[in-house]
């Protein structure tokens, strides 16, 4: 298939042009920093360059758009003026949207499980109440709005917490915890914040079996099978590389005075798994990674 990817130089942009370019024809947008976009097809631009997006779409007519730029975490855009993280976030994605529908497009959008309320329990289904409390959730959300009111060709993806060591000059909060861990500096980590965590390259594995599925207008929770905090992932890693457990402090968002405290958004994953996408576990997929 014809695959477009926005954001391809991003953490998990760089996994997908790895993996989807093995048995599609990929076209991967980057903006600032090219990552390894240079080893594909390839184009740069501002995703809220309007005139370019059309002439890409009319051009590489592609059959698939996975749209994963944005800006994208809460600390970012809590930096930049609110009305150029929503052009990014919100107005960017609308024309991806109304193009994708004007080229018989399917879209596959990258949302956040952030958009949840962080304090209604765990395991969210996809109906769990909504209630994004930074702007970057609160835009993400609105994309995920417009999407679902331009074309009934998509899906939706709820993505959580990544995991993983990024690409070229991408980096995770995960690899900093590694770095730190490795070089035996202490390392505090949020103990009662918990997400459905997912590594990198099985979110990248995952989206690659989700285009193959005859499914559309879905809204999936896309992230692992169990729930974790930091502290969690932290002694994961611990375990599987022999690192000195005793580094990591466990502390609270209250105790940091963390700006946003959503301390539950794990994620109820059935839907995904009845279209027989099921993502490894915790335990093998850090095996995976760190014993490389």
């Amino acid at each position: 298939m014809k695959i477009f990817i926005t954001g391809g130089s991003g953490l998990i942009g760089q996994y997908l042009n790895v993996g989807l370019s093995k048995s599609h024809e990929i076209l991967t947008q980057y903006y600032k920093h090219i990552g390894n976009c240079g080893d594909y097809n390839s184009v740069q631009f501002a995703i809220n360059d309007y005139k370019t997006l059309e002439s890409t779409f009319k051009t590489f007519n592609p059959e698939i758009v996975i749209h994963t730029a944005a800006i994208s975490n809460a600390e970012r855009a809590d930096k930049l003026p609110a009305d150029e993280v929503y052009d990014v976030n919100v107005n960017a994605t609308k024309y991806i949207a109304e193009l994708c529908n004007t080229h018989n497009a399917k879209l596959i959008y990258t949302s956040s499980d952030l958009v949840y309320a962080g304090y209604r329990g765990s395991y969210l289904t996809e109906e769990s109440k909504l209630i994004p409390i930074s702007l970057y959730a609160e835009t993400k959300l609105m994309g995920e709005v417009k999407v679902r009111e331009t074309l009934t060709n998509h899906i939706i993806l709820r993505v959580a917490l990544q995991f993983g060591f990024g690409l070229n000059h991408s980096r995770s909060h995960f690899q900093f915890i590694y770095d730190e861990l490795k070089n035996e500096r202490k390392v505090k980590l949020f103990s009662d914040q918990y997400r459905s965590v997912l590594s990198l390259k099985e979110s990248a594995r995952m989206i690659a079996e989700l285009i193959t599925k005859d499914v559309s207008g879905e809204m999936l929770n896309f992230g692992g099978t169990e729930r974790v905090s930091r502290y969690d992932l932290g002694k994961e890693i611990c375990r599987v590389c022999n690192f000195d457990e005793s580094l990591i402090e466990p502390v609270t968002m209250e105790r940091v005075n963390a700006t946003y405290k959503v301390a539950d958004v794990s994620m109820n994953i059935d839907k995904l798994k009845k279209l027989g996408i099921e993502p490894k576990s915790l335990g093998d997929s850090m095996q995976e990674l760190l014993t490389r």
